[in-house]
C-alpha cells in the first residue's frame, strides 16, 4: 500500500513552529557550497570572511529572486491570496531566477569589496552547482517538481532505485519520474567537470562560470521537458517545433515529455531559457577572447583594488635606498672619529 505523502515534510517543530525539511536541505546546500568557495578561495589568499558574508547576502538574494521569479509567471495563482507568496516552505522557486538575484546581489558585493567579477564567480561556480545538486532533495521530500507517471519497474528495475525513493514517486495514483534525481546527478557530474576544468592551463577568467551556465542548461533542457510543473507561454510554433526536435533524442532512449497544460502556453520557459543560456555563454567565451578582454587566466592571483589602495605607499627613493644595519652605522661613526684624530 503507498501514501500519498511517504516522507512527512516537517522535521519536527519548536512550540508552534514547524521545522521543514525543505529548508534544512537548502542551508545544508548553501553550506556546502560555502565549503566549497573557502577551500578553493586559500589558493588565491582570499579570506574566509569575504565568502562568508557573501553567503550571507546571496542566499537572501537568491531565494527573494528564485521567488518574484515564480510568482510572477504564476501570479493569477497568487493575486487573490497575497499570503501565499510568503510560503516558500511549500515549495515555488525558481532557479533561473535564484541565479539572477544571486548575480546582482554578487555585483554589488565584489564591486564594494574591490574584486574582479569574473575571477570570484569562477571560484563559486561549483559552489552553485552543489547547492542545487543539494536543494533538489528539498524537492523530494516536498514531492513537487517531478516527471510524468512511470511505470513502477522502471523505477526498480531499470534505475535500480532504493525503496524510499521509489516509494516518494508515488503521488496521486501513479509513479512519476524522479526529475529531482536526474538534475542532482547532473549537477554532480558537473562539480566534478569544473574542478578538473579549473586546472587547466588554458582556462581564461570567467570561462568556469559560463562552463557552468552550459553544462547546467543542458542537463536542464532535456529534464524540463519531462516534468508535469513547467512554466510556459504562447510562442512562435517554429520555435516550439525546434524545441521539440532538439528534445527527440530522448524519445530514443524511452523517455516521454510530461503533461504540459495548453493553458500555460505551447513553449516551456526553462527550456527556451536553456538554449539562449547556452548560446550566449558560448558566444561570450568566444568574443571575450577574440577582443582581448579575457586576458587574464583562471590561475592567475586574484588582487583585491581596496586591498591594493590600503597598502603604504613607499617613497621613490626610499625604495632605492639600502636599509644599514646598526654595525654599519657605527662602523661609519668610528671612521669619521678616527679622521678627526688624524686632523
Amino acid at each position: 500500500m503507498f501514501f500519498s505523502l511517504a516522507i512527512n515534510p516537517i522535521v519536527f517543530s519548536i512550540g508552534s513552529l514547524p521545522v521543514h525539511w525543505y529548508g534544512l536541505i537548502l542551508g545544508t546546500g548553501a553550506l556546502v557550497g560555502l565549503f566549497l568557495a573557502i577551500r578553493e578561495g586559500k589558493r588565491f589568499n582570499i579570506p574566509q570572511e569575504f565568502f562568508m558574508d557573501l553567503l550571507l547576502l546571496g542566499v537572501p538574494s537568491a531565494i527573494i529572486g528564485a521567488r518574484i521569479y515564480f510568482v510572477a509567471f504564476m501570479w493569477d495563482d497568487y493575486k487573490d491570496n497575497l499570503i501565499d507568496v510568503f510560503k516558500i516552505w511549500n515549495g515555488g522557486i525558481a532557479i533561473y531566477g535564484a541565479l539572477i538575484g544571486a548575480i546582482i546581489c554578487g555585483i554589488i558585493y565584489f564591486r564594494y569589496k574591490g574584486y574582479p567579477f569574473w575571477r570570484i564567480v569562477d571560484i563559486c561556480a561549483p559552489s552553485l552547482l552543489a547547492g542545487q545538486m543539494i536543494g533538489r532533495w528539498g524537492n523530494f521530500v516536498n514531492q513537487e517538481a517531478y516527471g510524468g507517471p512511470i511505470e513502477e519497474s522502471f523505477l526498480r528495475d531499470k534505475l535500480h532505485l532504493p525503496d524510499f525513493i521509489v516509494n516518494q514517486m508515488y503521488i496521486g495514483d501513479a509513479f512519476h519520474h524522479p526529475t529531482f534525481l536526474y538534475e542532482s546527478l547532473w549537477s554532480l557530474l558537473g562539480i566534478a567537470l569544473l574542478m578538473v576544468l579549473r586546472r587547466q592551463k588554458f582556462v581564461r577568467a570567467g570561462e568556469i562560470f559560463l562552463s557552468y551556465f552550459i553544462w547546467y542548461s543542458i542537463g536542464r533542457f532535456f529534464i524540463e521537458a519531462l516534468r508535469t510543473d513547467s512554466l510556459g507561454f504562447n510562442g512562435s510554433s517554429g520555435v516550439a517545433s525546434l524545441i521539440d526536435g532538439l528534445w527527440s533524442p530522448m524519445k530514443w532512449l524511452g523517455f516521454e515529455q510530461g503533461y504540459f497544460d495548453p493553458a500555460y502556453g505551447n513553449i516551456r520557459i526553462s527550456q527556451l531559457l536553456a538554449l539562449l543560456i547556452i548560446i550566449a555563454a558560448i558566444i561570450i567565451i568566444v568574443v571575450r577572447r577574440v577582443t582581448g578582454q579575457a586576458n587574464a587566466y583562471y590561475s592567475d592571483p586574484i588582487v583585491s583594488t581596496k586591498a591594493a589602495a590600503s597598502e603604504p605607499v613607499v617613497p621613490e627613493h626610499a625604495a632605492v635606498t639600502p636599509h644599514k644595519a646598526p654595525q654599519d652605522v657605527q662602523s661609519e661613526a668610528d671612521k669619521a672619529e678616527n679622521e678627526q684624530r688624524k686632523e
